[in-house]
């Protein structure tokens, strides 16, 4: 090979570098999304009073469920499930607007009465995601820990959005309980939950620990407690999102 070819495979080679590499923006993944556009929905489960008439559990479902419910209470700490909620609900939008995200929560006080279904499209309007916040309850003082409710590959409503949804619950369950040091009981997938069938972003309901249990009761009865619950899961959104 004589040098004029030489020198001409190594222009060629020049140019395509070049202008290759002008080329990649136009080929380039879609930017990342900054915390300031995103949008988190909250819904602190259950409220004062319960509200037992029912609506369909999913949209067009001949399957009717009570509105919704009044929840569990502290057998240690005498505290209401509507009540944690709502404090830990509040502590995680103020978490989540020191990150730079935006929040929209279902409810902002205990007197009200929304069923399921209208929480769910409340979130669907301007979120991104929806974390449903709940506290479990057990005959057996023993049991303890927190745990995930999400829907499953099967959901007839919701399962374009399974496998979204259970990367927001692992990711949130992981954080939450590397943060409280809380039991991870994993993820349970449930196909019957009107909050969660009725959304159309992805959605995850997490049940923050045991309130028939005394360590778990005692534990997010407390406020600075609650603040460690709240940046838990403030954690897996973040995780969730990549940052």
């Amino acid at each position: 090979m004589n040098k004029k070819i030489l020198r001409a495979a190594a222009l060629s080679l020049a140019l395509c570098l070049i202008f290759g590499a002008v080329a990649v923006p136009a080929y380039a993944a879609k930017k990342k999304k900054d915390r300031s556009e995103i949008t988190i929905g909250i819904d602190p489960g259950h409220q004062s009073k319960a509200d037992t008439s029912k609506e369909p559990d999913g949209p067009g479902s001949s399957t009717k469920k009570y509105k919704v419910t009044g929840g569990t209470s502290g057998k240690y700490s005498h505290l209401a499930e509507y009540k944690l909620t709502l404090q830990v609900a509040k502590k995680l939008k103020k978490e989540l607007e020191s990150r730079g995200y935006k929040v929209v929560m279902t409810r902002t006080k205990n007197d009200v009465n929304i069923s399921n279904s209208k929480r769910a499209k409340k979130l669907n309007k301007k979120c991104d995601i929806a974390i449903r916040l709940h506290a479990d309850g057990a005959a057996s003082s023993t049991a303890h820990g927190a745990s995930m409710q999400c829907s499953s590959k099967k959901n007839k409503y919701i399962s374009k959005l399974y496998s979204r949804c259970n990367k927001l619950s692992q990711k949130v369950l992981d954080a939450y309980c590397k943060e409280t040091g809380m039991k991870n009981r994993g993820i349970a997938y449930r196909d019957d939950l009107t909050g969660t069938n009725f959304s159309t972003i992805p959605v995850t309901l997490i049940e923050m620990g045991f309130m028939s249990n005394k360590s778990d009761d005692t534990y997010m009865a407390k406020p600075k407690n609650q603040t460690k619950m709240a940046e838990g899961i403030a954690d897996g959104i973040d995780d969730y999102f990549g940052f």
